[in-house]
Formats: C-alpha cells, sequence, structure tokens
C-alpha cells in the first residue's frame, strides 16, 4: 500500500523512510514498492541530460519525467521538483507551477528548496492543499550563490542559518525536508530539532530516512560523490554486455534462429 502524508509523518523516530531518485518509467515499474518514496529530481539535468548544474532544467522537463514515474508507481510515493525559477519570484508562481506539476504528472507532492526566505511561499502552497518537502543544507540551485558544491555547515554561523531554515520549513507546514550535504553533527541536529521526517543525504544516519540517485547507487557513476555507497557495479557490467552484443553482430552469431520469427 502507497504511504500517504499522515502514515509518513508518523514514522518520524520510529522507522526510516526509504527514499530513491529517479526519472523514468522503466524504473519506477521495476522498484515500485522497493522503497517508500520516489522523488524526481531536478538532478536529471545532470544524470539524464549531461548538463553541469540543475540550473537549466524547466518545468516542462520535470513534468514529462514526472509523469514518467507516477505512471509507473502504485506504491510508491511520488515527489517532483520544482526547478529553478518556477517558484521563487511570489507564492502565486509557486502554486500555479505546483498545481500544474501535480494535475500533469500525478505526483502526491512537490519539493522545493529555500529555508527562511521561503517560509511564505510554503506556507501559501499548504493552504492549498499542495503537500509540500523542504530542501536545506546544500542547496544545488544556489550553486552559483555558493561559489560551487560545498559542505554547508562548517562554521557555527552557518549551522545555525541551517537550523533556522529547517525550522522554517516546519512552521510553514512541509511534510517533511531534505537534508543535504552538511557536517553530520549538523543533520543529527536538524533531526533531533525538528518534529518532521528529515531525509539526509550526504548528511547522518540519524536521519530520519535517507536519498540516493538510482544510477549513482547502481554504480554508473564515473566518479561517485563521497556520500555515495554503489550496491552494484552496473557500470563494468553494462559496458561489457554492449560489448558482448556488438562483438556477436560482428561475428554473425546475433541473431541466431531462437531470436527470428
Amino acid at each position: 500500500m502507497m504511504p500517504n502524508l499522515p502514515s509518513l509523518k508518523a514514522r518520524k523516530g520510529k522507522e526510516k523512510i526509504t527514499v530513491l531518485s529517479l526519472y523514468d518509467y522503466t524504473s519506477a515499474k521495476l522498484l515500485d514498492g522497493a522503497v517508500d518514496m520516489f522523488l524526481v529530481g531536478d538532478s536529471l539535468g545532470m544524470v539524464v541530460y549531461g548538463l553541469d548544474s540543475t540550473l537549466p532544467v524547466t518545468l516542462d522537463m520535470m513534468i514529462a519525467h514526472g509523469r514518467a514515474v507516477a505512471r509507473g508507481a502504485s506504491e510508491s510515493f511520488v515527489v517532483v521538483d520544482l526547478p529553478f525559477g518556477s517558484y521563487q519570484e511570489s507564492p502565486a508562481q509557486a502554486f500555479a507551477n505546483s498545481a500544474r506539476v501535480m494535475i500533469e504528472t500525478g505526483a502526491k507532492a512537490v519539493k522545493l528548496e529555500g529555508g527562511t526566505e521561503m517560509a511564505e511561499t510554503v506556507a501559501f502552497l499548504v493552504a492549498r492543499s499542495i503537500p509540500v518537502m523542504g530542501h536545506v543544507g546544500l542547496r544545488p540551485q544556489s550553486v552559483n550563490a555558493y561559489g560551487g558544491f560545498r559542505v554547508q555547515g562548517r562554521t557555527a554561523e552557518a549551522a545555525e542559518q541551517v537550523l533556522a531554515d529547517a525550522r522554517a520549513m516546519e512552521a510553514a507546514g512541509c511534510f517533511s525536508i531534505v537534508v543535504e550535504g552538511v557536517t553530520r553533527a549538523l543533520a543529527d541536529r536538524v533531526t533531533a530539532e525538528v518534529s518532521i521526517p528529515v531525509i539526509g543525504i550526504g548528511a547522518s544516519p540519524a536521519c530520519d530516512g535517507q536519498v540516493l540517485v538510482l544510477s549513482d547507487l547502481l554504480g554508473m557513476a564515473e566518479r561517485p560523490a563521497k556520500f555515495v555507497k554503489c550496491y552494484a557495479d552496473l557500470r563494468s557490467i553494462t559496458r561489457e554486455a554492449v560489448q558482448a552484443y556488438a562483438d556477436e553482430i560482428r561475428a554473425g552469431t546475433f541473431p541466431s534462429a531462437d531470436h527470428c520469427y
């Protein structure tokens, strides 16, 4: 049975929440129910499209991939990222685009990056029946402001800002928060000090749940990040399989009689 907002929130501090970021129907159909939640992240800009950051990702791109994942999901809760520029201008803009995402994809919630500065927008969405997942700590959409992908919260002042952001998202009505790329001690504090589930990525095992990108955990990335654990080596397996396929074509052994009508 697919989790819902009350059941996910009730797992805070009791049962870990499993989240997987993926972008296509085939993967969603195969893995439906294996994890609690599918996150259609704007990381698809880099993983699928080869972009340098998430910034060029458009709302249409997110809707196309969100729709594909939602079609394959009957047991896993689907959340779709709002891309850069689609929600920062005003609460009204955020609502229009969030509504479009939910109507056109069938997702159950949206995710947006931000903290204290986005509290008004989150409250506006939640009051209008848009479930929102927050995202604090390292915010990939702010990569230019950071000067690169840098671990956040290393100083006392920076840690307090991340905590303030998490509390603001909680108070505004987020049902959950992703905390990314922060020190373990800070992630522990965020998890302990807010009442909603905290999903970690490059954070801490103390978080209420964890998220990784499917291709990363399958070992497809050329240079996986420090926080990624590779549970398989599909990079090597895929190259070997395609090489075998190409070799058999050249040798004339594929297709064989078994593969012909």
